[in-house]
């Protein structure tokens, strides 16, 4: 008997979602998925499993899931923090075991979606990775541009290095943005509004390069891991992300090209409850540094420093 299956289109009708919210619930694990072709398929069994799991406690929740009314702020007892990287995993556990009483909740989204989410009030945490071409810097300007008339805090996590995620032994030779022209180059993009994205197109502007003619510009994944995998499955041949996600995948080769500095962002008037004081002391403890530092693939000469207060 053939096994019954959906499209992610069919689950975000199922489940009253987008279905860039199922890609991003299947990239998280929340859904095992499988390929036939280039068509993705969830069997139905997992999809009953998640819906029984759902209406239990649970303790992250989909983007979804998060308050969609941009008038109303996240609750006092919540933390809905927003980014991918591995690193607010292991702030999310300690974070957990030092507030019992606050639900720690993630939502999955790219840097500006984090910005916004955090102007709607809809997050009280968004990280951010956004370089500025016209003053070679990170974050500010885009802060100080998507949260007009809101003081925030920009409090550094980590810093990361960005760049080309090409085949084992990069036998195109692709070692500058230049070289993503070249005819025949395949490029697997980032969504909109992620920092990977945001870090191709003020390269291209800032070089004078016309996007349109790189193969692939509009293809696009919604994480890291993601994009490395396609360029392992020789489903592209280059695409963009970070030093930490190239370790992850097999057979694939690293291009380091820029240093990134990835922040968090939060309003200042949280920044004094007791919430966010456990979790600058969280970062700023040996404990979450040593795990950190374990993990490999950062720079934590700043982390819990206030960059900037805007």
């Amino acid at each position: 008997m053939e096994t019954l299956s959906y499209t992610p289109e069919e689950v975000a009708k199922l489940l009253k979602v987008t279905r860039f919210t199922v890609y991003e619930m299947i990239k998280r694990g929340d859904f095992p998925a499988y390929r036939i072709g280039r068509k993705m398929r969830i069997e139905a069994a997992d999809v009953e499993v998640y819906i029984k799991k759902s209406k239990g406690s649970i303790r992250t929740v989909a983007s979804s899931q998060v308050p969609a009314n941009p008038a109303a702020p996240a609750m006092s007892e919540e933390m809905i923090i927003c980014g991918q990287d591995p690193v607010l995993d292991i702030l999310t556990r300690h974070l957990e075991k030092q507030l019992p009483q606050v639900r720690i909740l993630r939502n999955y989204v790219g840097s500006i979606d984090g910005l916004s989410a955090l102007y709607h009030g809809r997050a009280n945490v968004a990280t951010t990775h956004l370089w500025d071409s016209d003053t070679d810097s990170y974050n500010t300007p885009y802060v100080r541009r998507l949260l007009p008339g809101h003081p925030v805090l920009i409090v550094n996590l980590v810093y990361r290095t960005a760049g080309f995620f090409v085949t084992r032994g990069n036998p195109l030779g692709i070692h500058h943005w230049t070289d993503l022209l070249k005819p025949g180059i395949r490029l697997v993009n980032r969504e909109r509004g992620s920092g990977a994205r945001v870090l191709l197109d003020e390269k291209l502007r800032a070089a004078g390069l016309d996007r349109n003619l790189i193969g692939g510009y509009d293809r696009e994944e919604t994480s890291h891991l993601a994009v490395a995998s396609c360029v392992a499955r020789g489903e592209a041949d280059v695409g963009i992300g970070t030093e930490k996600a190239a370790l992850q995948v097999a057979n694939i080769d690293f291009v380091p090209m820029q240093q990134e500095r990835y922040d968090l962002v939060v309003r200042r008037e949280d920044a004094g409850k007791p919430a966010f004081q456990t979790m600058l002391s969280i970062l700023r403890s040996s404990a979450f540094r040593n795990e950190i530092e374990g993990m490999g693939g950062y720079d934590l000469r700043q982390i819990g420093q206030i960059i900037a207060e805007i």
